[in-house]
């Protein structure tokens, strides 16, 4: 879920009608919003198991209003749809059941969604999926561009593992481009590169002006649960871009009340469940990542522990390697 609300544009959120918000939910939407997704559509799904009733799908409503609320993400900017998946209402065809909802159906709400400008502007990030070796062509590299354009004849750096080369092929869907904008997945082959130079989690950019690799980074995060307090020296594994990498909380700078995003403490000694804070964060090794005002598609962040998400975030700036 983390891997795929980082690298999309929008979410629909799928709601049960019986069940209502669940701790996933609330973990979903928290993660969404974090991760720079701006617009939902919110599925209340199971209408069949609630009798197709009109209150019990506006209790559900009320209630997901309430969550998105509370991550400070506009209601308005969410799309609310009745839908049974298991009887097909009102997923790609209007459903009789629920003749008092003449709002879109789902597929109308998707194909409604605006289509995002593409960063083509931006420098070349590609952060890497995969490596392959595939043969009569050697080393293979798999991922999505995010920013800029992947040309041939480019002269290409992956950090952190700080090799480079240029590219000789692009390959997307089995056939041979001459270049990748972003959102494309492509497996591209670059000169002089082996199996063993690069791996998951590297990223892609041009020679002249190649990733970023942070030595430390200041981050606002957003704890969503951890058993008890996080305190500077803590050190769980951060989830950006295909890397994950362990890292170590340096520093809490501040705390930031979450419903104003004013500063409410500096420099406190620990945080916990629900507090947003600005942090100070050292990797044990290597990671590529960007300032979320430059590149915000390689600056958020989840924070795993434990087997389950603790918190997430985006960087404000990196002091370089």
């Amino acid at each position: 879920m983390i891997t795929g609300a980082s690298q999309a544009d929008n979410a629909v959120l799928v709601v049960a009608a019986d069940d209502g918000v669940q701790p996933q939910t609330q973990e979903h939407v928290f993660l969404a919003r974090t991760l720079g997704i701006g617009e939902m559509i919110v599925a209340v799904n199971k209408m069949d198991l609630v009798d197709y009733g009109e209150g019990r799908y506006e209790e559900v409503v009320d209630e997901v209003e309430g969550l998105l609320k509370q991550v400070r993400f506009d209601p308005d900017d969410a799309k609310f749809i009745p839908v049974s998946a298991f009887e097909g209402d009102n997923v790609e065809g209007r459903s009789d059941n629920m003749d008092w909802y003449d709002g879109p159906i789902l597929l109308e709400a998707l194909n409604d969604l605006p289509e995002p400008e593409p960063p083509t502007d931006a420098p070349l990030r590609l952060p890497i999926q995969d490596v392959y070796t595939i043969s009569g062509i050697g080393t293979v590299p798999v991922g999505r561009v995010e920013t800029g354009i992947l040309n041939t004849g480019n002269n290409v750096s992956f950090q952190p593992s700080d090799v480079g080369g240029e590219v000789k092929t692009i390959e997307m869907h089995h056939e041979e481009v001459p270049n990748a904008e972003p959102g494309d997945n492509v497996g591209f082959n670059v000169r002089g590169i082996g199996k063993d130079d690069i791996r998951r989690g590297d990223v892609c950019g041009p020679a002249e002006d190649p990733p970023t690799v942070a030595e430390t980074f200041q981050a606002q995060v957003v704890v969503m649960q951890h058993p008890s307090v996080i305190t500077a020296g803590y050190t769980p594994v951060f989830h950006a871009h295909t890397a994950q990498v362990a890292c170590t909380i340096e520093s809490i700078d501040k705390k930031i009340d979450p419903s104003s995003g004013e500063v409410a403490e500096e420099n406190p000694d620990f945080i916990q469940s629900g507090d947003a804070a600005v942090v100070t964060v050292r990797p044990q090794k290597p990671l590529s990542i960007e300032p979320s005002s430059e590149i915000p598609e390689l600056g958020s962040f989840a924070i795993r522990d434990m087997g389950q998400t603790i918190a997430a975030g985006k960087v404000l700036s990196v002091e370089e390697r």
